[in-house]
Order: structure tokens, then C-alpha cells, then sequence
């Protein structure tokens, strides 16, 4: 079914695992073009060979095809324990949309989505995966699991992020990534999604709080997620227009030329910065575009996945 045609019948993303699983579906198809070639018709049952490992496993079939070693995987295994972190605030909520289509994604539908197609690849690699959502306070947690009844809680709970009404108020990030920190033991790979907005005061905060979430030896992705025409350039009609902070109702009016020049050297002075800290801190930054799909997020999670396990 055509993926556009199934989200119009839905009316929303109530249908997530199908979304998905056709998000996934897509990538794998043109992964012929990428460093993953040979891997993708049979991620899902195999992992790279590491040296040193036993070669009693190895695949010498798909070696064969692929001049590359894998080993085969088995049902009983779980190499990867995988925790998603959704920013729900407000801002999130930007382009604000009464109706939410694949061709006109606003930040958190694209990054439930995103969430959901990750989840789609560990549940087929028999990961265990775990959820946090937060806003202006701290909404959801879910340890990590690798049940069929579990990957549909967690599917239910990216649909309600999307539908949510998110309150108008400011969100203190840095709070809850310190609360989820002390909630995930076991060594995993952190996925985080948030378009990283928030009072200039807060952003040592904020960083401090990520190390936190590296502590126990985890390994943290940082996916900055933006509407890079809006945001970053800026690009609106020059009209006299109304601009609202949606988190605390704040406005301005004036004219998109009058400050763009200034305004985009201001933000990526700003985004120059946020990558300079993650480096500084060894927290892997992915910008995640709205409007550029989906293979940022997936192709990340290949590559940091074959470092981890």
C-alpha cells in the first residue's frame, strides 16, 4: 500500500508500525548505493564478524555474495539494549498542523516516525528497546523489553506524542534527561530526538545533563531535529508577519528580510556551537531535517549499531 495513501486513511499516525515498516522497507531498498551494500537483504539475521570470534557461525553463503563476513544470529539472542528519548515540548510541535501528511512533516511527527522506524529494525534484530517521552514534564518511561505486546505499547505512545496538545510552557530538558539517566542500568545505545531549544541560560545544563546519560558506559546520538528551511535559513515571504514564541506566547511582528541576514548567522553560530560540545563530550551529533527524510536517522543507527555490539 502506498505510504502517503495509508496515512490519509488513518487520518494520523495511529498507524505507526505500518509507516514504519515501509520507512524501513525503502531504505533497505536503496542500500545497494550506500557502504551497507551486500548487508541489507539480510541484516535482520546476521551480524559482522568481528576477529577474534569463533568462525563456527559464519555465514560463508553470504560471504560468497558479499566479500564481507557475517555470522548468523540466533533467537535467543540480544546484542543491543536500544533507549529512545522524545522531546515533546512545544516547540516540537512547530510547523503547528491541524493534518500531519508524509510530504509536510511537522518535528515531532517526524521523529515519532523516525522512533518507530528504529524500533522496527531492533524488534527484527531481537533488540530490546525502551521509551521516554517528556514535555513540561516527564510523561512516559518504559524500560527496555523486546515483546511483540511491548513494541505496540510503545507504538501507541509515539502515536499520542503527535496527536498531543503540548502546553504552552517552557521545557526544562535538562531535568528530565537527568531522571532518565537514572533509570537505564544496563549498558545501551541512547537515541535522543529533540530540536534542542531552549534559554541560553539552560545550555550548560543541558550538556551536563548529557554526559549524564553516558554514564554506565552508554553510547548517546544526539538527534537535532529542525525544519532547516524555516529555522536555520529563515525562508519566509516578506510580508509583515506575527512570529510567536510557542513555548512561552511571546511575539513579534516585522518583516522576514529585515532580519535574516543577522538572524542566520546568530543560529548557526549557534548550531556550530551544540557540535562543537558534543564533540567535546563524545555524544555523536546527526542533524535531522524534516524535510530530508528518513536515511540520517537510519543509516546513524547502522553505523553506530556495528560499533556497539
Amino acid at each position: 500500500m502506498d505510504l502517503q495513501k495509508e496515512l490519509n486513511q488513518t487520518g494520523s499516525f495511529k498507524n505507526l508500525g505500518l509507516l514504519a515498516k515501509q520507512v524501513v522497507e525503502g531504505f533497505i531498498a536503496g542500500m545497494h548505493k550506500s557502504p551497507f551494500h551486500g548487508f541489507s537483504a539480510e541484516f535482520a539475521e546476521h551480524k559482522v564478524y568481528n576477529p577474534g570470534e569463533s568462525t563456527k557461525h559464519i555465514d560463508w553463503k553470504l560471504y560468497a555474495r558479499t566479500d564481507r563476513l557475517y555470522t548468523k544470529r540466533y533467537d535467543d539472542e540480544t546484542n543491543l539494549r536500544c533507549h529512545i528519548i522524545l522531546d515533546n515540548s512545544r516547540s516540537m510541535h512547530y510547523p503547528v498542523k491541524t493534518n500531519v501528511t508524509l510530504n509536510d512533516l511537522n518535528k515531532i511527527a517526524f521523529s515519532a516516525l523516525a522512533s518507530a522506524s528504529l524500533m522496527h529494525i531492533l524488534k527484527k534484530q531481537r533488540d530490546a528497546v525502551g521509551l521516554s517521552i517528556y514535555s513540561d514534564q516527564y510523561d512516559f518511561y518504559a524500560p527496555e523489553k523486546g515483546s511483540e505486546r511491548h513494541h505496540q505499547m510503545l507504538l501507541t505512545k509515539l502515536s499520542e506524542a503527535v496527536s498531543s496538545n503540548a502546553a504552552t510552557k517552557s521545557t526544562e530538558t535538562y531535568k528530565y534527561l537527568h531522571q532518565i539517566a537514572e533509570k537505564i542500568h544496563r549498558r545501551s545505545l541512547i537515541f535522543v530526538f529533540t530540536d534542542m531549544f531552549q534559554t541560553s541560560e539552560d545550555d550548560e545544563k543541558l550538556f551536563e545533563a548529557l554526559r549524564h546519560l553516558k554514564h554506565n558506559k552508554h553510547e548517546v546520538v544526539l538527534f537535532h531535529v529542525i525544519d532547516k528551511d524555516r529555522e536555520e535559513a529563515f525562508n519566509f515571504d516578506n510580508r509583515p508577519k506575527r512570529f510567536i514564541d510557542v513555548e512561552t506566547g511571546d511575539y513579534i511582528n516585522l518583516y522576514a528580510d529585515n532580519v535574516k541576514i543577522n538572524y542566520e548567522k546568530a543560529v548557526k553560530a549557534y548550531f556550530n556551537d551544540l557540535k562543537l560540545k558534543c564533540g567535546q563530550y563524545r555524544i555523536k551529533y546527526v542533524e535531522a531535517d524534516i524535510n530530508a527524510g528518513f536515511n540520517s536517522v537510519l543509516t546513524t543507527y547502522m553505523i553506530e549499531r556495528q560499533k556497539f555490539v
